[in-house]
């Protein structure tokens, strides 16, 4: 499916809208317009921006404006990626879904154009490549500056939630969804061209956990391995992974114990030494309990008894 943005001058959109019977109500926020035509849906935007979205966009676009659109500027199909640096985006992400230890955190925030350019500069990268001082140093930099909505799920809840039938795919959806609704009350919606989530499920599973309303799913793209293609959602990621990182600083300190991340043979070492001084409560108070980790850890201790 394409997507193409064109920015129009008033009388090009008011020659447009005298066209097509566009609807002019139930609009989110920052649309002045919304018309299905040819199997493309046209949405105009106060700002302007007049988006086309769908498998004819581009012959849509050719016979309503005289414009030949070329697809290595702004549209997206499965084989063409949208320069996502070159418009304000929001993107999300989250961490902490692999780790047995720790919370599940989720950001969005919004990377203008202009602010894109200063993440580049600042080092801002796909936080996988980066170490944990260094993505603690660019989150306390780029908070100061970008919306955002951090949420973080705690392992309490995170076990109360995933007892009572929630799979980690619903769970993110809800805080992705939470996060990029915060964050659209913070900015002019009328200047914001996508909202890009980097992808952990198909686009009507999201819809579908996500519990409350989808805001702006004309404007909304799920990308794989999205950190490496739109800086916001790099730029999230990195506050995400933040947020985790101080929260498992603070368990090492306050259980006097190097807690490690992931969830390899050595979380169940780890486990075991916290249930021995600490009680299986103390554990489960602080991982997600439907990780293997805890059996193996309980075995270990058994073994020692």
């Amino acid at each position: 499916m394409a997507n193409i943005v064109k920015k129009l001058t008033l009388d090009e959109i008011e020659k447009l809208e005298s066209t097509l019977n566009f609807e002019i109500t139930h609009l989110g926020p920052g649309m002045r317009g919304r018309v299905k035509y040819n199997g493309t849906m046209i949405t105009i935007y106060h700002s302007h921006k007049v988006m086309f979205q769908g498998q004819n966009a581009e012959s849509v676009v050719a016979m309503l404006l005289g414009i030949e659109h070329h697809t290595s500027d702004t549209s997206s199909s499965p084989n063409q990626h949208i320069p996502y640096n070159q418009f304000n985006c929001i993107g999300s992400d989250e961490a902490g879904s692999g780790d047995y230890f720790g919370p599940l955190t989720a950001c969005a925030c919004y990377v203008s154009k202009k602010h894109a350019q200063v993440l580049k500069e600042l080092g801002v990268d796909d936080s996988k490549r980066l170490t944990d001082d260094k993505i603690v140093e660019l989150a306390e930099q780029i908070v100061s500056f970008l919306p955002h909505s951090l949420l973080v799920l705690n392992n309490p809840k995170y076990n109360d939630k995933q007892q009572t039938g929630w799979s980690q795919v619903k769970m993110k959806s809800v805080l992705h969804n939470e996060c990029i609704k915060n964050v659209l009350k913070k900015i002019d919606a009328s200047e914001l061209d996508y909202i890009v989530i980097d992808q952990f499920a198909e686009r009507e599973v999201y819809q579908h956990y996500a519990l409350d309303d989808v805001p702006l799913m004309q404007q909304t793209q799920f990308e794989t391995k999205g950190e490496s293609k739109s800086i916001a959602i790099a730029a999230a990621s990195i506050i995400s992974r933040y947020a985790f990182v101080k929260h498992m600083d603070q368990l090492s300190q306050r259980y006097h114990i190097d807690i490690p991340k992931g969830a390899s043979k050595k979380v169940d070492l780890v486990a075991a030494q916290i249930i021995e001084k600490h009680g299986l409560t103390t554990l489960d108070n602080i991982t997600k309990q439907h990780f293997a980790n805890r059996k193996k850890a309980r075995k270990l201790v058994d073994r020692k008894i």
